[in-house]
């Protein structure tokens, strides 16, 4: 995999050396956000010109449109591995640096392609979009930038159990550049920046039940034990944090473990797994952009902005547990799936699935869709266990081929992954899902 990073590495040298400006797509999450920033920053360093958009989805008429810009090289970071036929006839050269589940198309010599499915490495634990950008920047001296594939990998819930595969390699130079640090310490969020028992709640991963999204629950928690739940954990005596360490220990041992932090760094983009969040609160109220310019050096104004996106989405998922408390999931016989057209909660649906599996609000035992309606379409957001993937669950492949039934789009990880499809086919694609998974199930 390396050496297939090499090759892009060497094409996007020869682009540099020609002054080409070169035109980057990335994903709007917070690894495809991370993914763009780690080749932007890499450009920007080597003064080469570039234009990036940062996109939900890419979609067969984006990839359509673009060939026509005049572009000499094309970066797809975080997307674009279902498109490879398409590229192999653009007359310019094109490199998709993904993880998402692949076919069996051969790049064209004008394609380069990175993924970590091409060598038989799991792109939903192992690497992430940011991790096989950061491979094909890697080789202009750029080690310094590994960080940012691992704040990708976080946003793509890669590194919570710590980090393996291609992503211990990429922790290890970002370690040997002097950029990161690890140290052992409580793995809860905002610890700098919010009351304690809002940091509790807003701690998601890993779950804490009864805690993670229950305001309540929080405050019910810390005045159990006598603690001042109003305070920041920052401003706790050292007696407290010992108490609290042993409490949430004992609800769940994950909660202490190794943390990641750039300590040149502000104090709340210090931590790599809060940056990623910041990043996702972006892109998630579809302030993309604003989430680029603080990985490409922004702070003050823009890193305030997104604070209270972040805050506003933190207070969304909240609503959104709360309703999954009170309503559920439907159950079919072997998926479940959560539906609202509220406008709040269809813009948490794939992170309120996530969320209510690890925290126990959902049947962990079924994979669970969460559906929103934008106009005449559904968009899907799959999430399982790795439990349920050992046991045969691929939510990728059941996406991708039952969206395809019905006119739309879809695919992603076995674990986690999206679709696409006109309203009027919910129903039909619900049960064609359930006997999709009852399928895999019966035949690991």
């Amino acid at each position: 995999m390396l050496n297939r990073a090499k090759e892009a590495t060497d094409m996007l040298k020869e682009h540099i050396e020609k002054d080409s400006v070169i035109r980057l797509i990335s994903h709007n999450d917070a690894d495809g956000i991370s993914a763009a920033a780690v080749i932007a920053n890499a450009l920007a360093e080597e003064n080469v010109q570039f234009h990036t958009t940062i996109i939900p989805r890419l979609k067969a008429e984006d990839v359509n449109s673009l060939r026509s810009e005049k572009y000499d090289l094309f970066i797809f970071s975080d997307m674009g591995s279902p498109f490879i036929k398409e590229f192999n006839t653009y007359k310019h050269d094109v490199i998709v640096a993904d993880h998402h589940q692949v076919d069996d198309t051969d790049s064209e010599s004008n394609v380069i392609h990175i993924n970590p499915h091409l060598f038989g490495i799991d792109g939903s634990k192992d690497l992430c979009g940011a991790g096989s950008s950061y491979l094909a920047i890697r080789e202009l001296d750029k080690k310094h930038l590994a960080h940012f594939a691992l704040i990708g990998a976080f946003g793509d819930m890669q590194g919570q159990d710590g980090f393996t595969g291609v992503n211990k390699l990429i922790l290890d130079d970002s370690l040997e550049s002097g950029t990161l640090e690890v140290h052992e310490g409580l793995k809860i969020v905002s610890k700098a920046s919010e009351p304690i028992f809002k940091s509790l709640a807003y701690t998601f991963s890993p779950p804490l039940p009864k805690i993670s999204g229950d305001l309540d629950g929080a405050r019910e928690f810390l005045e159990r034990m006598n603690l001042s739940y109003g305070i920041k954990f920052t401003d706790m005596e050292d007696e407290e944090k010992d108490l609290l360490k042993d409490a949430l220990i004992s609800i769940n041992p994950d909660i202490f473990g190794d943390c990641y932090t750039i300590p040149k760094e502000i104090p709340l983009l210090r931590d790599l797994e809060e940056y990623s969040y910041i990043l996702d609160a972006c892109g998630k109220n579809k302030k993309q952009g604003l989430g680029l310019s603080i990985a490409l050096g922004e702070r003050d104004q823009a890193l305030d902005a997104a604070l209270r996106l972040q805050r506003q989405y933190r207070d969304q998922i909240v609503k959104g547990l709360e309703w999954v408390k009170r309503e559920g999931a439907q159950q079919l016989n072997s998926i479940q799936y959560l539906y609202s057209e509220d406008k709040v909660l269809k813009s948490v649906m794939g992170t309120i699935a996530s969320i209510g599996l690890s925290v126990e609000l959902l049947d962990d035992s079924k994979p669970v869709l969460g559906l929103s309606r934008l106009h005449k379409d559904i968009k899907i957001s799959g999430r399982t266990t790795r439990g349920m993937v050992a046991k045969g669950v691929n939510l990728g492949k059941a996406l991708q081929d039952s969206s395809n039934n019905f006119g739309g789009t879809g695919g992603g990880h076995d674990i986690a992954a999206g679709a696409m499809i006109p309203y009027e086919s919910k129903d039909n694609f619900l049960h064609l899902v359930d006997e999709m998974v009852e399928y895999q199930l019966a035949n690991d």
